[in-house]
């Protein structure tokens, strides 16, 4: 899954309120857009469409180590080494890569027997970049720079530092490029989200910030075509960051900047100019006498304000949410865990890498589609602890395959199960999770949960190098694991249970 901070989740979950005089009708942005422009009318859709599309590029920059980094085949030389299975231990000379030192960073720099920590380290530190990038971006799209302004810089950047990397002299000079690529990386999706779920209307947003996952998912399986086609570490760099940077300059001018984003800095013109032509597009008119109005200049709303406010500490000063975030945040770190070394794992698997990455991708998909549809018949914790269940069981299952025929095949498949199951709990968690806590305390505890995912992400590399069966018995203990935690946290009702800290306290349902 893609490096994101869910920050800004809190605005689709307030439901706005009109305010009223005798002189121009004075609506916040929702009001309009339920009133006027239409929550999800032909202008949504294709700006919706064109900023998600930096989804797939997140996919290009974080999943081209799988391709970049892979242990390439290798055959003997020289007499006495065709028994061998690894090449540690056997003398220069009497062996060499198929296809040659330039097919991936492994093969050019020797990361192989005691170096073969390296590659889980850079890409570690890759995800390291990603959770400082979500954090930095996430001011920054708050500020002058504006959500639009802020993905085009870390888009253009991506690009540039993705070019530069083709170029990498050696090792320490590629790890310190990949960091700041994850720096960068770590405010694509965070942006693209922003700016794509703010104008549409709060019945609609929900489900169109889900579906922005089907994009990296897009991104991951269109990246395995690319790296087929160039097969060298250093073009692929290059045929990846590309997209980036005609990006930037094809498709961002054609997007909007955030109505929302135009009214906290006081420039209500620009916002109404952006309204209008929405509703032009859509159909629709607004009325000259309506005035937008900032969310946090109505009255009724100053306590709701004040919630958004609130800090870690008052998630902690509550029992029922201590406990909930501690386990929220235990669930997110497994789930990372999974999906990312699930997805890099395949370098382990000595099948197809191109088909293999190809299927996971396309696994991921359905497993979007299939876990909104049942989460309100089954419920949300049932579906939760099923589908890391899942996922851990069918891991295990790969621990137990051999290494050798159709015992490679079948492992395989216990990894794209393992992906199907990941990523729908992936989905459910970004539902449930908003839905545990309430208005007062949402906030920091959806950005300690989406804090444990990217640690997990880390994390991920370093268990994939350490070999083909054991990263196996790891993804399937977080998987079980994270299903046990799950039969710990209630059963929502599409809202948070409670609504202010002193109705959990008192344990008073809304």
């Amino acid at each position: 899954m893609p490096c994101q901070n869910p920050r800004d989740l809190q605005e689709p979950l307030i439901l706005p309120t009109n305010e009223k005089s005798n002189g121009p009708e004075k609506l916040t942005i929702d009001d309009m857009l339920q009133k006027y422009c239409g929550e999800f009318g032909k202008w949504q859709l294709r700006h919706f469409i064109l900023t998600s599309l930096a989804w797939a590029l997140e996919a290009f920059h974080t999943m081209v180590m799988i391709f970049a980094d892979r242990q390439p085949r290798w055959w003997c030389t020289g007499p006495g080494c065709r028994t061998q299975l690894e090449v540690c231990g056997l003398s220069p000379g009497s062996w060499e890569w198929v296809d040659g030192t330039g097919s991936s960073t492994v093969a050019e720099w020797g990361l192989v027997c005691g170096n073969k920590y390296k590659v889980g380290l850079v890409q570690s530190l890759f995800f390291f970049g990603c959770m400082i990038g979500a954090g930095i971006f996430g001011h920054l799209s708050d500020s002058s720079l504006g959500r639009k302004g802020s993905l085009m810089i870390v888009c253009l950047f991506n690009g540039i530092l993705g070019c530069l990397t083709a170029l990498s002299p050696n090792y320490s000079i590629y790890t310190l490029l990949r960091f700041l690529s994850g720096l960068n990386t770590g405010g694509v999706g965070m942006c693209a989200f922003v700016l794509a779920t703010e104008p549409i209307g709060p019945s609609k947003r929900g489900v169109a910030g889900i579906s922005t996952f089907y994009f990296f998912s897009i991104g991951i399986a269109l990246l395995s075509g690319i790296a087929y086609i160039f097969q060298s570490w250093r073009s692929l760099y290059v045929a990846s960051s590309i997209p980036s940077i005609i990006f930037v300059t094809i498709v961002i001018p054609f997007i909007s900047e955030s109505p929302r984003w135009y009214l906290v800095r006081g420039k209500a013109k620009e916002a109404m100019e952006v309204m209008r032509h929405m509703a032009k597009f859509n159909g629709r008119t607004i009325p000259q006498d309506v005035e937008l109005l900032l969310d946090n200049n109505n009255a009724n709303k100053s306590k709701e304000r004040e919630a958004i406010n609130g800090s870690l500490l008052d998630v902690l000063k509550s029992p029922i949410t201590r406990v909930r975030l501690f386990l929220v945040v235990l669930i997110n770190f497994c789930c990372a865990i999974v999906y990312y070394g699930l997805s890099l794992n395949v370098v382990n698997l000595e099948t197809n890498i191109y088909l293999n990455v190809l299927l996971n991708a396309v696994a991921e998909m359905p497993a979007y589609t299939l876990t909104s549809i049942m989460l309100d018949k089954f419920g949300r914790r049932p579906l939760t602890i099923g589908t890391m269940w899942f996922s851990g069981v069918s891991c295990l299952l790969g621990s137990l395959m051999k290494s050798n025929g159709m015992w490679k095949i079948l492992r395989m498949i216990s990894g794209v199960l393992g992906i199907f199951g990941m990523a729908g709990t992936y989905n459910l968690l970004y539902i449930y999770a908003v839905e545990l806590f309430p208005t007062v305390v949402r906030n920091a505890a959806l950005g300690c949960g989406a804090q444990a995912s990217q640690m997990g992400a880390i994390l991920a590399p370093l268990v994939v190098v350490m070999g083909v069966r054991l990263p196996f018995v790891i993804f399937s203990i977080c998987g079980i694991v994270g299903g046990l935690l799950g039969i710990c946290l209630p059963e929502t009702l599409n809202r948070p249970l409670y609504d202010t800290m002193v109705g959990m306290e008192e344990g008073e349902a809304t």
